[in-house]
């Protein structure tokens, strides 16, 4: 099978060629042609030469692959089923609004995290995708030039995938690549101490954390990774980085009627998160089947911002997108469709 080029960072591209014969300066021009300019075969980078491109084509391709399928929601969003270099599948989202275009990409094929509340844990997990699988969401999306904002927030846990995940991220925010300011990408994670400290260290990309419950017990019950990644812990490291500049942290909070929406989680939320510069975006939960949660009242959700906001904590409820097409938080899947193709 052939290589793919889509990627590959530029000292990557440069190797390649040099191995190939060719002059140093075409690993930037097939960078250009790739990143600056979509193209999406070798031979329409008519700048190199007919002999060099015959020579790449031997043993790369781009890389890129429309998607299988898409969906549309009513209110504009857009779901569409990726196939992987592997033949596995993912789903990806693009959600415009007004002047903004947000596109929510996936990172694996299922999920270890195994949450309760997630249709992607119920899946299961059966990989990592590759760099040249992230990046091709946005590459071969409609109107990937339209984008405004990447979230790492589709189906799969961020830094459980953190090599393929953070040279994706340094390929989209480097000059020979994509260019893109930090501040227009967030990465999300359930808290893999060890892999989110590397990030904390090595990226200024934004930020979010799901959190969901600030008691260690109800986390437990409904996040499995509470068990080695404690809240308490986490936030204890994030109070050790400056987050009053560029770079933002949040933390996702689903929340579930009569169960993680009281006063009391109020509460232990202002004191769990004072001292860090932060905000707390509530979610509202869309039911899937054989799970014992319940949706919360929307008076309910306004009074919990509220009472946050007045205490110091900004706190915002998120626009729920795309639920009639299965498309908002924690509804990805791509188990009916794996099943679909294989039969």
């Amino acid at each position: 099978m052939k290589k793919p080029l889509l990627g590959l960072t530029l000292t990557e591209l440069q190797d390649i060629v040099l191995q190939l014969g060719m002059p140093k300066f075409t690993g930037k021009q097939i960078a250009q042609w790739i990143y600056e300019k979509h193209v999406r075969a070798i031979d329409d980078m008519t700048n190199i030469s007919k002999k060099h491109r015959s020579l790449l084509e031997q043993d790369y391709m781009i890389g890129c692959s429309e998607p299988e399928e898409s969906m549309r929601s009513v209110d504009g969003t857009v779901k569409y089923l990726f196939k992987t270099l592997n033949g596995a599948f993912v789903e990806t989202v693009y959600i415009p609004d007004g002047e903004r275009a947000t596109l929510c990409v996936s990172c694996q094929v299922g999920c270890k995290m195994n949450c309760m509340f997630c249709q992607t844990g119920k899946q299961g997990f059966s990989g990592h995708l590759t760099v040249t699988d992230i990046l091709n969401q946005i590459y071969s999306v409609e109107n990937w030039d339209k984008l405004t904002n990447i979230v790492y927030m589709g189906q799969g846990e961020p830094f459980d995938n953190y090599d393929n995940v953070i040279k994706s991220l340094d390929i989209m925010i480097a000059d020979y690549g994509w260019g893109w300011s930090p501040r227009r990408i967030t990465v999300s994670t359930v808290g893999l101490r060890k892999n989110l400290k590397c990030f904390l260290d090595d990226s200024d990309c934004h930020l979010a954390i799901s959190l969901h419950s600030p008691f260690h017990e109800q986390r437990l019950s409904l996040m499995p990774a509470e068990k080695q990644f404690e809240i308490a812990d986490i936030i204890e490291l994030l109070k050790k980085y400056d987050w009053s500049h560029q770079r933002r942290v949040t933390f996702e909070y689903i929340l579930f009627g009569g169960k993680n929406d009281s006063l009391s989680h109020c509460k232990e939320l202002v004191s769990l998160l004072s001292g860090l510069e932060c905000r707390v975006n509530l979610i509202k939960w869309h039911k899937i089947p054989g799970v014992d949660l319940n949706e919360v009242d929307e008076d309910n959700m306004i009074h919990f911002r509220d009472y946050l906001n007045n205490h110091g904590i900004t706190c915002t409820i998120r626009a729920s997108r795309g639920q009639d097409i299965f498309a908002a938080c924690g509804l990805l899947s791509t188990k009916k469709q794996m099943e679909n193709y294989e039969d």
